[in-house]
């Protein structure tokens, strides 16, 4: 019997970002502020006045720029609000109502962006909620596309780009303490991948996308047709109390930005987007 050719696709540009922990005094929001819900205003401080100029410069030039003027598909891989956790005390508002205001307000312009070829996929419960429930709320707001049951932010993610490229997006990736084992993890998801595809006769994806650590990093090794690429994305929060105790996370500095996977010459490629905020001021 012959193999099924995969259907067609005119995918050539996706642009990834996650991890917006939007609510966070450390995290993303719009220059105009938060209304709260009993009518009081958060404004945002210096550190988000700059993430946010971070933000406008990756949208608005960085895209543009990479894409090479293209219409791109936009995937949201999780973690868009902050929630209520782990007893922490960052959030500028713990009412989930004025984090989800928020990030659709953020994210309805990227949405018209993208001319509403985007995607949301669900993150860590401890910030979105019990099964994503909030995530979900967000993205259906923003009118992401919904998958077969109707979900508008969906557990994982598959897309057939174009010359028949897959690639699929989930949030969660295994972490480490070590610098020098950063690339661990993410090697081990890639192999996960092949060797669940190759016991079920599965086409395994020739790129793999995952975030939730907050650190950039790619794996690539050849395959028959180019290389297999597993990469994690940066993120869009400063460093929370959190993570100056965390082995590893202590010491080193946040990476902010997201990430493109596009179709173009002879093969798929990834390129990244990352910016640092620095380390403390000498004293």
């Amino acid at each position: 019997m012959a193999k099924r050719r995969p259907k067609r696709s005119d995918v050539r540009n996706i642009v990834v970002v996650s991890d917006l922990h939007v609510g966070c005094r450390l995290g993303l929001i719009h220059p105009d502020g938060a209304e709260l819900d009993d009518g009081g205003v958060y404004k945002p401080s210096r550190f988000q006045l700059k993430l946010w100029d971070i933000w406008q410069d990756f949208w608005c030039s960085w895209v543009p720029q990479v894409t090479h003027g293209e219409p791109f598909t936009v995937v949201c891989n999780g973690d868009c609000i902050d929630g209520v956790h782990h007893g922490s005390t960052t959030q500028w508002s713990q009412n989930l109502e004025d984090q989800g205001r928020q990030a659709i307000k953020i994210l309805k312009p990227i949405v018209e962006l993208c001319e509403g070829r985007y995607y949301h996929v669900r993150g860590t419960e401890a910030h979105v909620g019990r099964s994503g429930v909030e995530e979900e709320r967000v993205a259906r707001a923003v009118g992401a596309i919904p998958n077969e049951v109707g979900q508008h932010a969906r557990w994982d993610l598959w897309i057939r780009m174009a010359d028949g490229n897959l690639c699929h997006f989930l949030h969660h990736v295994g972490t480490t303490s070590s610098s020098a084992h950063e690339a661990s993890a993410i090697n081990a998801e890639l192999a996960a991948m092949i060797t669940d595809s190759g016991r079920w006769a599965d086409e395994p994806p020739l790129v793999v996308c995952r975030s939730h650590r907050h650190r950039c990093f790619e794996v690539r090794g050849p395959a028959a047709h180019g290389c297999m690429t597993c990469f994690v994305t940066g993120c869009w929060q400063g460093k929370t109390p959190f993570a100056w105790k965390v082995a590893g996370a202590r010491v080193t500095t946040p990476q902010i930005g997201g990430s493109l996977i596009r179709v173009g010459g002879e093969e798929i490629h990834t390129r990244h987007y990352v910016k640092s905020l620095g380390r403390s001021q000498v004293v």
